[in-house]
């Protein structure tokens, strides 16, 4: 299924702080229209798919969404 590796994409290195980007960032994920709103709409509505494929399909963009 999936494979959790722990490891960044490009070397970060962080030298100032910026509170308005992060805010931003918080309310992205977070919000009505953010991330993680959207992965758990898409879980909860696998539950009530007739089929095995629609709700293996739900479940994958759920997941998918959650690892962005």
């Amino acid at each position: 299924m999936w494979i959790y590796k722990k490891k960044l994409e490009y070397p970060v290195n962080i030298k100032n702080k910026d509170l308005r980007m992060a805010k931003y960032l918080v309310t992205q994920y977070g919000g009505p229209a953010g991330e993680l709103s959207a992965a758990w709409q898409y879980l909860n509505q696998r539950y009530t798919m007739p089929d095995e494929k629609g709700k293996a399909l739900l479940t994958d963009i759920g997941t998918e969404e959650l690892i962005q």
